[in-house]
């Protein structure tokens, strides 16, 4: 009995820091930064800690701006919604952007994310903006 009770503790130990997505409940969750409901599936995101937590955010700027003011926690997924598959969360270090007014965002930041830079150019012909990667874009939000 007691070698049971070990085992099943140590199972529970390990997948609650297994390091992975948590379900965004949209129209329930609130964003972690500014604390506004997440119901918007194109420009949600997540970051994740090297302990598995997961905080969600309504806007992509607001991920990153949590991450700026929380430098102490290890981060070990940055994720965000493909713009063209709502609800999908991608690499955020691989995803492509693009700033465009005419692709209004939660936040004003008018940010998307796309899980290719063919999408990304494709979207930018169609509403024209500014294309980034992972790199430059947070280089843009520190000057904002």
């Amino acid at each position: 009995m007691k070698s049971t009770l070990s085992i099943l503790f140590l199972a529970l130990l390990f997948t609650a820091c297994e390091v992975k997505p948590k379900k965004i409940n949209y129209g329930s969750d609130n964003c972690s930064y500014c604390n506004m409901t997440i119901v918007d599936r194109q420009h949600a995101s997540q970051l994740v800690t090297d302990k598995g937590r997961a905080y969600s955010f309504d806007a992509i700027e607001c991920m990153v701006n949590y991450h700026k003011e929380h430098t102490d926690q290890a981060v070990a997924l940055y994720l965000v919604n493909d713009f063209k598959n709502p609800g999908e969360l991608i690499d955020a270090t691989k995803a492509t952007y693009l700033i465009s007014p005419e692709i209004p965002s939660p936040m004003g930041a008018n940010l998307s994310a796309f899980n290719s830079q063919q999408e990304a150019e494709k979207t930018q012909a169609e509403y024209s903006g500014e294309r980034y990667n992972w790199e430059e874009l947070k280089s843009v939000l520190k000057k904002q």
